[in-house]
């Protein structure tokens, strides 16, 4: 499987897009709706309304790249939150692996002074 680098943001956009949608109907809406700049070094998440196909925008050094998944029989779960959701790059794998991001919990970074 593909992995991401786990340096990249990850944006989530939670409204359901158009799949006819290409490279630059995107970047708009990353812009205009995302509020945020396209060509960050970031990736940028869309779901079509049955939630069976993702895609994925991102900006590499000269140009966009647009990944696609499309599942045969089953359905990727959004996970809640605002109008767009700030993800890890390991969450954003298990979104593509279909783990329910709402459910899980991972225990809190812990951060000691001394050992004693």
């Amino acid at each position: 499987m593909f992995r991401f680098d786990e340096g990249l943001k990850v944006y989530l956009h939670r409204e359901p897009v158009d799949f006819r949608m290409g490279i630059n109907s995107l970047s708009i809406l990353v812009e205009q709706a995302m509020r945020l700049n396209p060509m960050n070094p970031a990736l940028y998440v869309f779901g079509n309304r049955r939630r069976d196909r993702i895609k994925i925008l991102g900006w590499q050094h000269n140009g966009f790249w647009l990944f696609l998944k499309r599942l045969e029989a089953d359905h990727f779960i959004w996970p809640d939150g605002t109008a767009v959701v700030t993800l890890t790059v390991e969450q954003l794998h298990w979104l593509l692996e279909g783990v329910d991001l709402n459910a899980v919990r991972k225990h809190p970074k812990r951060h000691y002074a001394q050992v004693g």
